[in-house]
């Protein structure tokens, strides 16, 4: 009978717990507060293109030439070391009507690293102050390195003044591990939506194959009647929400 009543008595504190503890924070949470963005719901054939890591001084003017010719904008999210090495590039970036968004100055995991808030500050700053430098202008979209993040992350983009934006999911291109062009390929034209953020890298060490990959998917995808717009311009086009009286 003693045992009996320990047992529920534990049952009963152990059921207190649960309901006290914190419900963990993923993706439905930010997306339903507007704090983070993985795609945009829209009825407009429109779909984003992303660049993480760059500038390179062969990819990256290699990608802008390609996107050029098919009269596509995109979004690249730079790091401050390498603005600061090849600042003309960036320059070019916005020249050609591109928009330049932060991807932290040294490119730091901060769930691997375990960067204080003031260190991600600091990293959002000193990039925001490299893109200033070689541009004049001042960038608003932030994206964490792996993608990663929590309510640090969250408060110091507040902070600093900016909205964080992944990826679809689906669009994950994962160039970065060079799986090959016909992957590449495959992934982004096979899963292709209204309002999708896609994934690339016009920074990867070693051959990209990123480049050879966008010749065959902007002509197939233009010829689907998408538009390419950049991060800021999708956010433009979001469907509003039904109203259920």
């Amino acid at each position: 009978m003693i045992l009996t009543a320990a047992a529920c008595l534990f049952s009963m504190v152990l059921l207190q717990y649960v309901d006290s503890a914190p419900a963990k924070k993923g993706r439905e949470y930010y997306e339903e507060r507007g704090e983070i963005v993985w795609e945009v719901p829209t009825d407009q054939k429109v779909i984003a293109l992303t660049f993480d890591d760059g500038p390179d001084p062969v990819d990256t003017p290699a990608i802008l030439e390609l996107l050029k010719q098919y009269e596509a904008k995109a979004t690249f999210f730079v790091v401050g070391q390498r603005v600061d090495k090849y600042p003309d590039i960036a320059k070019r970036e916005i020249a050609e009507g591109h928009e330049i968004a932060n991807h932290t100055f040294s490119h730091q995991y901060m769930n691997r690293n375990r960067l204080s808030a003031a260190r991600i500050e600091e990293e959002i700053t000193k990039t925001e102050a490299s893109i200033f430098k070689a541009t004049g202008k001042k960038p608003h979209l932030f994206r964490p390195p792996g993608g990663y993040y929590n309510e640090q992350v969250v408060g110091a983009s507040k902070r600093t003044g900016y909205k964080v934006v992944m990826w679809s999911w689906h669009q994950d291109t994962e160039d970065w591990s060079t799986p090959g062009v016909k992957k590449i390929v495959n992934k982004v034209l096979g899963n292709a939506r209204n309002g999708d953020i896609v994934l690339f890298h016009d920074y990867v060490e070693g051959k990209s194959q990123t480049v050879e990959a966008l010749k065959q998917i902007l002509p197939d995808l233009k010829k689907r009647g998408f538009t390419f717009v950049t991060v800021s311009e999708l956010l433009s086009h979001r469907k509003a929400a039904t109203v259920e009286n």
